[in-house]
């Protein structure tokens, strides 16, 4: 049965209760959707001039190193622009794809489990290289499982954060054991593997997260002593089973005096250091630079930065700050109008990823800070790690997707509201 009631010029229609009742919909265990809604342009822009300039970079650092290794000048850039061009397609089509299916309890807690599996057996069976395992072998390629390790954790902590935002102001303790033992779990692995500079890099996005993530501030500074308790236990064991530190000593030496040892322990700095005051405010030129060829190590890789001053100078070195500078705001103005909180978690931290790695790696090309082995995101070399950041992009921008489809709901509301107004009078 219907009745009809008028209100003013309205007329509302009631139902029966038997037909108001609406069955309960199917509730998606995997969030698999795709959105067609415009992505943010200004932040597509900076990934693209960053991929395109990265590769022009890493080439010309490269091309004396290809033709020592494999008499092929061209041997790390065609493997490059392969990554690049599978990265590009990954990046387009995870656009399109709902970011909640990487956020849902299924994907998440199953990837991070498996990325756990796969780097407790690089740590123990994995290629060793300068005393570290840290790579494993696929398709007679090298392949650096905790890359993937990073963006699982950014995954498994948004969804903590998900499912825990509410208890942050009721039960701290709640809230902060799951995040303390995911980080934990992390720096074991990568600790296992001697891969320090992933530890450090993994705390600051960990730790950011965390901040950004609303928590009360009595709870977020018990996260920390929590961590750092952690930690010092963890100080202790090493030092106490004789294994210690010593590389990483090393490296603070090296750091602290870059001329003590230039042809020994301090060599890489020092030849850095040489390429970056050899270029001046304009540069040498590009591909005229002098210390690619043969004098700085890993100059296509963790140094090509070096590269990048002694060819275009100080200029063309702010200009990639710069372009990092805007990633790292574009990509904070993405996390800023997410829908929701966990996409805001999500977007900060692969933002706080990209924006620490591309920090570090500077730093350590000028001897700001000790030598980390981070590489420099979209610049370095390695397909693998390129094509795990390209993928990491199409999640920002599905993010952004959201948001701009979401901007756009209340205005064709309105429009609509207009259309309804004008009709009735």
């Amino acid at each position: 049965m219907q009745s009809n009631e008028t209100l003013g010029q309205r007329q509302i229609v009631y139902s029966s209760s038997a037909d108001r009742v609406r069955p309960p919909r199917k509730k998606r265990k995997w969030n698999f959707r795709f959105i067609l809604s415009e992505i943010d342009k200004p932040f597509f822009v900076i990934v693209m001039v960053l991929l395109i300039f990265g590769l022009i970079m890493m080439f010309s650092a490269s091309y004396a190193w290809g033709i020592s290794d494999y008499d092929d000048g061209y041997y790390y850039i065609r493997k490059q622009m392969i990554s690049a061009g599978l990265g590009l397609v990954a990046m387009l089509g995870i656009s399109f794809l709902d970011y909640h299916f990487f956020i849902s309890a299924r994907v998440a807690i199953i990837a991070f489990i498996a990325m756990m599996a796969l780097n407790v057996y690089t740590a123990i069976a994995g290629v060793e290289i300068a005393d570290a395992r840290r790579w494993i072998v696929i398709g007679g390629m090298n392949f650096q499982p905790s890359e993937l390790l990073k963006v699982a954790f950014i995954i498994v902590f948004a969804y903590l954060v998900q499912h825990n935002h509410e208890k942050f102001n009721t039960d701290w303790k709640a809230c902060i054991v799951p995040f303390a033992l995911a980080m934990g779990l992390v720096f074991g692995v990568l600790a296992m593997q001697r891969h320090m500079s992933a530890v450090m890099l993994v705390g600051i996005i960990g730790l950011s997260m965390m901040f950004v993530s609303g928590m009360p501030r009595k709870t977020f500074w018990r996260f920390i002593i929590l961590c750092a308790v952690g930690g010092s236990m963890y100080l202790i064991y090493k030092i106490s089973s004789g294994s210690g530190f010593s590389y990483i000593s090393e490296r603070i030496e090296s750091w602290r005096n870059p001329t003590a040892d230039p042809g020994g322990s301090t060599y890489q700095t020092y030849e850095s250091l040489l390429a970056i005051g050899s270029g001046g405010w304009f540069g040498l030129g590009f591909g005229e630079s002098r210390q690619k060829y043969m004098y700085l190590p890993e100059s296509q890789n963790d140094f090509v930065f070096s590269i990048v001053c002694e060819e275009l100078g100080f200029i063309g070195a702010m200009v990639v700050v710069l372009l990092f500078v805007l990633f790292v705001i574009r990509g904070f103005y993405i996390a800023s109008r997410c829908r929701d909180k966990a996409g805001m978690i999500l977007a900060a931290g692969i933002t706080i990823q990209i924006g620490s790695q591309a920090f570090f790696n500077i730093m350590v090309a000028c001897n700001a800070f000790p030598n980390t082995g981070i590489s420099l995101p979209f610049f370095s070399y390695g397909g693998t790690a390129l094509l795990i950041q390209l993928a990491e992009m199409g999640i920002l921008l599905n993010i952004s997707r959201q948001a701009s489809r979401l901007k756009s709901v209340p205005e064709k509301k309105a429009a609509e509201s207009d259309d309804n107004d004008e009709d009735q009078n």
